[in-house]
């Protein structure tokens, strides 16, 4: 099988069944990231996207829809084969053949870790039904060892936005809005991924220096964030003319090239987090807390300093207070004795005002 390497980064012209079986050893990748062909006639997409055909790459291979559920199987039991114990994938799916890949996963011992609908900004035209504009994004783990999720690789648990919603929360949440390129005039390849959807994939789910595979390069978009973002990259295209094209533009590419435009996420320290709950922090939240409403302050300014004194998160903070018998709602609280709880106990309940 043909291949290139580039800057340590080896890319395979060759079909990534066979392919993978022949140069990945089992376990040695930490990533997968890939848009499989969607076995739609998708040569023929532009009758649907109303895109003039002469600025798209050509070369594009397209899977038999009869054979789709066999082709499914098939590379995503090479799939499962090369992820390391931990490993995560990320499989880009239209509807049409979702359920062969689901079908296919559920064969495996891989493991759901979220279905994501990704919501872009054009989608196929309609008349007679509504329009449809998303795409799924199923992330998955291979179970045996410790999954990679950067928390705070984007934004800090503790951002706010001009709202005070947090930046963090709202970044993780699995419907992901994010326009799809609109290359007008522009040589492109016949259904490129935008980079801030990889960039979001590639930021949570692996750490730089990590090996980060396509199995169906097509653009090589994956390829280019993943070297933008300073981590290894292999995959594989089965078209010549689209390896030969994209493999020439990646020369010239840099490694980390992206790393000084990514945003950096405000993350304070928290020297408590993650660990366990003594009698001593239990007693010392309950007073606290009661002490921070009882002077006038909001649930949310009392969590607010808290956070700060105690060296924890909000949600672990609001979680300790509901297990401790408190019952924390509403803007501004007034303290009244829980009447289910043992009175030997500092165990309040706080309702609002405005109940």
């Amino acid at each position: 099988m043909k291949f290139e390497e580039i800057n340590g980064n080896i890319f395979y012209n060759g079909d990534c069944i066979p392919g993978a079986r022949e140069h990945i050893p089992d376990g040695t990748i930490d990533l997968i990231v890939t848009d499989p062909p969607y076995g739609i006639n998708g040569d023929r997409l532009h009758r649907h996207y109303n895109r003039d055909e002469g600025f798209v790459v050509e070369g594009y291979v397209e899977v038999p829809a009869s054979s789709y559920g066999e082709f499914s199987q098939n590379w995503i039991q090479e799939a499962e084969r090369i992820l390391r114990p931990g490993g995560t994938i990320y499989i880009v799916s239209g509807y049409t053949n979702l359920y062969h890949i689901l079908h296919a996963l559920r064969q495996t011992n891989l493991r759901e870790v979220n279905h994501i609908i990704w919501r872009y900004n054009f989608g196929v035209y309609t008349s007679r039904k509504y329009v449809s504009s998303h795409y799924h994004i199923l992330f998955y783990e291979k179970p045996g060892g410790k999954r990679t999720f950067n928390l705070e690789s984007r934004y800090g648990v503790r951002e706010r936005a001009p709202d005070d919603g947090s930046l963090n929360y709202r970044d993780r949440e699995d419907v992901w809005m994010i326009n799809r390129k609109y290359k007008p005039g522009q040589v492109k390849n016949k259904n490129e991924l935008p980079a801030e959807l990889l960039m979001k994939m590639i930021q949570y789910s692996s750490s730089e220096g990590d090996l980060v595979c396509d199995m169906f390069l097509g653009g090589f978009s994956t390829a280019r964030v993943a070297i933008g973002l300073n981590r290894r990259v292999t995959g594989f295209e089965v078209s010549g003319s689209v390896f030969d094209l994209q493999v020439e533009e990646l020369r010239d590419i840099r490694q980390g090239y992206l790393l000084p435009s990514v945003r950096v996420p405000r993350i304070e320290d928290q020297e408590n987090r993650g660990k366990p709950w003594t009698d001593s922090d239990r007693e010392t939240l309950v007073c606290r807390f009661t002490r921070l409403i009882e002077s006038g302050k909001t649930k949310k300014k009392a969590i607010e300093i808290l956070e700060g004194e105690l060296g924890r998160g909000r949600w672990s903070i609001e979680k300790m207070l509901n297990k401790q018998g408190i019952k924390a709602g509403g803007r501004r609280g007034g303290l009244k004795n829980n009447e289910n709880a043992d009175n030997s106990k500092p165990s309040l309940a706080l309702r609002s005002r405005d109940e």
